[in-house]
């Protein structure tokens, strides 16, 4: 069905939307500023090919493939892709990620400087405005249609509407709100009146939405969420809490057909990794996906969504290959914010390993170097096995006993077993590792560890410090997203350029953690029921039950920290920050927070983008938000 669904978008939308759309939107689409023509279909059939553009909106970026005739001018058209617009809005303007290049008004976002004329807040606003355009024209052509099909059409088609509404009150906050087609100058809205918009569109095509729909298009399911979500945030944006709101809708998520992924299908001791792979439409993942965007290296090709993802993380020592792309774009990678979130606590796993013992490790690989008379000391497991957990950086280590060369194992073999006086274990790259040693059996092991599998970095050749933006190698790369399927193999195209790799905008985790969120709020949800769904997310991000927790851990620090760690460069952290009063304020800073390196505040005023200077430019009854 995803193949379906994307050769409709590829092949009906666009012959339809040429011929319907406003010569304006192919300059500079601007909300209710600009709108399309009616175009009446002649059937369901053309309907769902119709219908098809709305979602290829915000996947694609024009009439041609990856490039050329845009949708957005005055922008590179790969830039202008939605999702990578919310990753630069909603990502890059946080603890979770810089960008090395230097485009014009993109240093802007992680140095949180931007301005009314900024190119991408510009593009963002243009690129939802549209959507609001073709949703309207959507709406106004099918209702002529007596198919009870059509029907369920309209309904997916005025949740893409709200969904991009949604949005421009989350970014922008007081907006224009049209829902016809018209040539008139639109009066700005408040952002409450955007609010009930939303909410009332949403509550009522719950009713008309399927209950459930073929994959990579919404039901029923997904206004619920969605209004999860909306409820979540209503006190920032209405000065009204709706926590008991958000807890029923959540709850009513939670207990529909979605599940959370736990299929393990590449066998690597955690099924998070499988969300982010070329084959995340059929690996299980899809069961967890309520609203994605579709992406397929033949048929939807587009230098915005999982393509931008995958290829710009990639830089420095990296294979591009162990991807399955063909180059690295050498831009993306993350602060030690997002790092630190994952770190172990070495000291108390060791502690629970048995007690200190007379053999340790010796090497360039560990902090006191090979003249060290001061040995990483072994923990004793049990009769002549002995283990630890140690930090270690690439080189060489060597196993000796109190500390001086009388009696010392390495590997000459390098097949795991240990020779006296052998030759030196390498190390490959730095990280944290779980080394054993057996003196029965006379072998060892060397394994990276991390307790929590879903942070996925490299760290070989980069610095968990960023001193400065433009090197590649300040920051750790994030490894998160990949063109390769659950057996290892690459995406359809076999050129490497475009990826297969669906992207979730809201998957059944994010309901789970708005659920624990709202009932801490005071929304009167079931805190052990919370506890319960959140250690469902640990027990897949540990691979057991190591990383449970107690209703008693729950706290809203705790909950923050969780949604960091679980949706990390899905385009909801500056959402969640602005809600914890963390976004702009000296609460919590970060590397290169107001362009400062230890990071500082900044005004207030930023929590919402700029209206673009050219749409106040064109509509005077647009006031520009405070600040700008």
């Amino acid at each position: 069905m995803k193949n379906v669904f994307k050769n409709l978008i590829l092949i009906l939308a666009i012959s339809f939307f040429v011929a319907s759309c406003h010569d304006e939107l192919n300059q500079s689409p601007i909300d209710p500023d600009s709108f399309t023509e009616e175009d009446v279909f002649a059937n369901a059939t053309e309907a769902k090919g119709a219908l098809a553009k709305l979602y290829a909106s915000l996947a694609l970026t024009g009439q041609q493939g990856p490039a050329g005739q845009p949708d957005i001018a005055d922008i590179d058209e790969g830039f202008s892709q939605y999702s990578r617009m919310l990753f630069n809005l909603n990502e890059l303007t946080t603890d979770h990620a810089v960008v090395g290049w230097g485009d014009p008004g993109l240093p802007d976002l992680h140095g949180m400087f931007w301005s009314g004329s900024n190119d991408f807040t510009e593009a963002m606003y243009y690129r939802l405005a549209q959507e609001v355009s073709f949703t309207n024209s959507f709406i106004a052509n099918a209702t002529s249609l007596s198919d009870s099909e059509v029907d369920s059409f309209i309904a997916e088609a005025r949740f893409l509407r709200a969904y991009a509404y949604y949005n421009l009150m989350d970014l922008y906050g007081n907006v224009p709100l049209v829902t016809t087609i018209t040539t008139d100058l639109p009066q700005q809205s408040t952002r409450t009146e955007i609010f009930n918009f939303v909410e009332s569109e949403l509550i009522e095509i719950a009713t008309i939405l399927p209950a459930s729909n073929e994959y990579g298009r919404v039901d029923q399911v997904a206004a619920w969420a969605l209004l999860s979500r909306l409820y979540l945030n209503a006190e920032v944006w209405t000065g009204t809490p709706r926590y008991n709101d958000c807890v029923m809708y959540s709850n009513n998520v939670m207990t529909s057909g979605y599940s959370i992924n736990m299929n393990d299908a590449n066998g690597n001791g955690t099924a998070y990794d499988e969300l982010f792979l070329a084959d995340n439409d059929s690996n299980g993942a899809q069961n967890e996906f309520i609203f994605a965007l579709n992406f397929d290296g033949l048929n939807s090709q587009t230098y915005g969504g999982s393509t931008f993802l995958i290829h710009a993380s990639i830089g420095g020592s990296m294979n591009a290959n162990d991807f399955g792309v063909n180059g690295g774009w050498g831009g993306l990678r993350t602060t030690k914010n997002l790092v630190n979130q994952f770190a172990v606590d070495i000291d108390a796993l060791n502690n629970a390993l048995g007690s200190l013992s007379d053999w340790g490790l010796v090497g360039d690989a560990t902090p006191n170097g090979w003249g060290s008379t001061d040995d990483i000391e072994l923990y004793q497991t049990g009769s002549n096995q002995f283990a630890i957990y140690a930090d270690l950086s690439s080189g060489e280590i060597k196993f000796r006993l109190d500390e001086n060369w009388g009696v010392n194992y390495g590997d000459s073999g390098n097949d795991g077993t240990l020779d006296p006086g052998g030759a030196n274990i390498a190390i490959p790259s730095a990280g944290t590792y779980y080394i054993t040693m057996d003196l029965d059996a006379l072998t060892y092991s060397v394994t990276p560890f991390s307790s929590d599998k879903r942070g996925m970095f490299y760290t070989d050749g980069q610095n968990l410090e960023i001193e400065s933006i433009p090197p590649f190698e300040d920051g750790y790369a994030v490894t998160k997203f990949k063109n390769i399927d659950s057996n290892g193999n690459q995406g359809s195209d076999t050129s490497g350029e475009f990826t297969d790799t669906d992207l979730p905008l809201i998957r059944l985790a994010e309901i789970y953690l708005n659920y624990a969120e709202a009932t801490l709020r005071g929304g009167g949800g079931d805190l052990g029921l919370a506890t319960s769904k959140i250690n469902e997310l640990r027990m897949r991000a540990y691979g057991s039950a190591s990383g449970n927790i107690t209703s008693s851990d729950l706290d809203l620090e705790f909950i923050l920290n969780e949604r960091s760690k679980e949706l990390y460069w899905e385009g909801q952290r500056r959402t969640d920050l602005v809600r914890y009063n963390y976004f702009t304020t000296g609460e919590y800073l970060w590397p290169f927070k107001g362009n400062s390196p230890v990071g500082s505040s900044v005004g207030n005023f930023r929590n919402v983008y700029p209206l673009p200077n050219n749409v106040i430019s064109v509509n005077p009854n647009l006031t520009q938000n405070e600040g700008y």
